[in-house]
């Protein structure tokens, strides 16, 4: 039972984190364009490799938080876990906005790092629940760290 209701939550949590994505895409949709004109680093992948992380990422995001709110111990790190998951969400659904559609490539940069900062405190108070949680969330800080690399770039080349 208490593996059921661990699956649950986590594709309760992931269908969460792929809205947030699937929103902030909608939004950007007009705007995606805009980003092959720009001056990209040699290291850039082809356009379509975005999504088709982004989707993955966002799973493990939510498999995180279920894994988490599905932990029998430690209620009371769970609220500040699973605080950080949806600021970092936020977050992340607010950099795609000030990057894609305000063009504000320095701003976007700075809440890029920003991200990161909360990604990192996300992904240590999900350790601190389950160790699992906190492991899958690697990807996610790796892939921001290269999204910084690209973001910078395009904010000094453009």
């Amino acid at each position: 039972m208490v593996i059921k209701k661990c699956w649950q939550y986590q594709i309760i949590f992931a269908v969460i984190s792929i809205a947030v994505g699937g929103l902030s895409a909608i939004l950007i949709r007009n705007q995606t364009s805009v980003y092959l004109t720009l001056d990209r680093p040699a290291l850039a992948p082809p356009s379509w490799v975005f999504p088709v992380v982004w989707t993955i990422l966002y799973i493990l995001m939510g498999a995180g938080a279920g894994l988490v709110v599905s932990a029998p111990r430690y209620a009371d790190k769970k609220a500040e876990a699973i605080g950080y998951y949806g600021i970092q969400l936020a977050a992340n659904f607010f950099w795609t906005i000030l990057f894609f559609n305000l063009q504000l490539y320095k701003a976007s940069f700075a809440w890029l790092v920003l991200l990161l900062f909360l990604v990192f405190l996300m992904t240590q108070s999900f350790y601190r629940v389950s160790k699992w949680a906190g492991v899958i969330q690697i990807p996610y800080l790796l892939w921001l760290v290269f999204a910084g690399y690209l973001n910078l770039y395009i904010a000094i080349h453009n």
